[in-house]
């Protein structure tokens, strides 16, 4: 599903918004979500999974192109987990 997929069965499943309301309120949604993890702190969506920060350690990669090892500073990667309820739902 896409943003405006997204968007869209929202507007639907609620008539009295309008469409640009809606959009506005899942702009809002991921912008805090973005903020929240990129202060380090996780998100966390009871029944659905929660949001939080790994670091990938420092280590040395090969360029495909030229063969040149090059080294990859640590970095800090967005990790979801899934909830006891959406696994279940999956897995039914």
């Amino acid at each position: 599903m896409t943003k405006s997929e997204l968007i869209s069965k929202i507007a639907t499943k609620n008539p009295n918004l309008m469409l640009k309301d809606v959009e506005r309120i899942v702009d809002v949604i991921i912008e805090t979500i973005s903020k929240t993890l990129a202060s380090g702190n996780r998100v966390e969506f009871r029944g659905f999974g929660s949001f939080s920060i790994r670091k990938r350690a420092p280590r040395t990669a090969k360029n495909p192109r030229t063969g040149n090892k090059i080294s990859i500073g640590e970095r800090k990667i967005p990790h979801f987990k899934m909830g006891k309820e959406m696994l279940e739902m999956l897995n039914k």
